[in-house]
């Protein structure tokens, strides 16, 4: 299918501070007015459209009356508590002249970790699609920890979380490079740029730069980490430049500047989604080479033959990573064993796991309760 095939498909777009603010910190009235103007001729079109939007710090730490981007968790907190009433009133403001309503929604970490409360907050912006309201999502930053594990850290992933969960057609990252380049194109002209990717390799992330802006805190990294979730959850991603007027109709049409991310994979059902992106995995499992096989090309279930070590104190009806032996994570998985059970019967086969332990399926990790990652 091609890009612009069915625009009735939801689409789901990623603005990021430096594109909303000025480097001196406040919000530049003028691009959200240009962004709005943006959304607002493709919702005429009929697209259901949901924005992921930073800029709540940034719009916020002049206000409060810091000098500079604040470091301290408190500080960055209190700026975005000012910041985000900020950003959402010249939402309000810019949508309203096209006559669009639109609706804040702040999520965290810890919210997609929790299956009643993502269910709840889908249910919510489906209600909102149905209205036509464009529902606007930020990471709740003043309730939000630094803690790797409870924390975005930048709405690229978050955006990609959502275009997976609202099962939307198209993932639009808009960022201030016209796309990804084999090399960084401001410090060698001969640098090539690549127009489509249908598979993100080591080589691919490795192509990716570092931080962005002193504004932002995603750079090209974490969009391709994010156009990976997307991918995965059946998600076509664009990154790349929106500037002037048409941009954004550009990239949803297929010709954008920027570069696309296709995949041929199906949106995954909530429940995989929640195991694979949004679970928080109580420790980890090592499996054999054989095993790798048998979980990723085989559509096998995990057996205590294939376990070469374990990490971590889980439990039963946890969830769990799953690494093969040069340590990348293939997938995540619910286990049926206790950490200690596996750690007795590793490597065991099946009639010598039943002598050893009482467990109620053979099975450490059942194919059902399974998503690969890879």
């Amino acid at each position: 299918m091609k890009w612009d095939e069915k625009m009735s498909e939801r689409i789901v777009v990623k603005i990021g501070s430096s594109s909303l603010t000025s480097e001196e910190g406040g919000l530049n009235r003028e691009r959200i007015t240009y962004f709005a103007a943006e959304l607002a001729a493709l919702h005429k079109r009929g697209c259901p459209l949901i924005l992921v939007t930073s800029g709540a710090v940034a719009a916020g730490f002049r206000q409060i009356g810091y000098a500079a981007r604040p470091k301290a968790v408190h500080e960055k907190q209190a700026a975005a508590a000012v910041g985000q009433a900020l950003l959402m009133q010249a939402y309000q403001e810019a949508f309203g002249e096209f006559g669009i309503g639109v609706a804040q929604i702040l999520l965290t970490r810890a919210d997609f970790s929790n299956r009643k409360r993502i269910q709840n907050a889908l249910k919510t912006i489906e209600e909102l699609l149905r209205l036509r309201i464009i529902p606007i999502i930020n990471e709740n930053d003043t309730v939000a920890t630094d803690e790797l594990e409870l924390k975005f850290g930048d709405n690229d992933k978050l955006s990609a979380l959502v275009a997976a969960m609202t099962k939307a057609s198209r993932l639009v990252m808009i960022t201030d490079m016209d796309g990804l380049y084999t090399e960084d194109p401001r410090k060698n002209p001969e640098a090539v740029k690549i127009e489509r990717v249908d598979q993100i390799s080591e080589e691919i992330m490795q192509l990716a730069g570092g931080a962005g802006s002193a504004v932002g805190t995603g750079g090209m990294r974490s969009k391709i980490e994010a156009a990976r979730i997307s991918m995965r959850g059946g998600v076509r991603a664009f990154i790349g430049k929106i500037q002037q007027a048409g941009d954004l109709q550009l990239a949803v049409d297929g010709t954008g500047k920027g570069t696309y991310f296709d995949t041929q994979l199906h949106s995954l059902p909530m429940k995989k989604q929640w195991l694979g992106f949004h679970s928080m995995p109580q420790g980890r499992i090592i499996v054999d080479d054989g095993a790798e096989h048998a979980l990723l090309v085989g559509g096998k279930s995990l057996l205590p033959a294939g376990i070469r070590e374990i990490q971590g104190d889980f439990h039963s009806g946890d969830v769990v990573e799953v690494t093969n032996l040069t340590g990348d994570t293939i997938g995540r998985g619910v286990v049926n064993y206790e950490a200690w059970q596996i750690q007795a019967v590793a490597g065991l086969s099946t009639e010598e796991v039943k002598r050893r332990v009482d467990v109620g399926r053979i099975e450490v990790i059942h194919r059902d309760e399974w998503v690969s990652l890879r």
